[in-house]
C-alpha cells in the first residue's frame, strides 16, 4: 500500500473529510487532495505532522517495515491496536488468545490423527 492509499485509509478510519483534515493541519484542501490522489507527496515537515495527527510513524506512511515487525500484516495489526482504547485493547487481546487456543487444539488433534 503506497502513501496515498494509506492516507486515504487513515482519513476514512478517522471518519473525517479531506477538507476537515486539511483544516486541522492548516493545509490547502487541494494539497491534501493531491496527496490522496497520488499526484503529489508531502515534504518532510508535513509528513511528520500527518504522522503525529494519526498517531502513526512516518515509516508506516512511507511503507517502510520496522525491523521488529515481520510483515505488513503485523504492522497493520499494531497500528489498529494502538488506535484502540485500553478497554478495546484488552478485549482484542482476549479474542486473540481464543484464536491461539483454537489453533493449538487443532494442531493437537491433527498430531493425534497423524500418529
Amino acid at each position: 500500500m503506497n502513501f496515498s492509499e494509506k492516507l486515504r485509509l487513515l482519513i476514512d478510519e478517522e471518519n473525517i473529510t479531506q477538507k476537515q483534515f486539511a483544516n486541522d493541519l492548516n493545509i490547502a484542501p487541494s494539497t491534501i487532495g493531491g496527496y490522496v490522489q497520488g499526484i503529489s507527496e508531502p515534504d518532510f515537515e508535513t509528513l511528520k505532522r500527518i504522522a503525529l495527527y494519526f498517531n502513526v510513524s512516518a515509516d508506516y506512511l512511507l511503507n517502510i517495515p520496522e525491523n521488529k515487525i515481520n510483515n505488513l500484516a503485523e504492522e497493520e495489526l499494531l497500528r489498529v491496536f494502538r488506535s484502540m482504547t485500553n478497554e478495546q485493547q484488552q478485549l482484542y487481546i482476549e479474542q486473540g488468545k481464543v484464536f491461539v487456543r483454537a489453533n493449538n487444539q487443532l494442531k493437537a488433534k491433527n498430531k493425534v490423527k497423524s500418529s
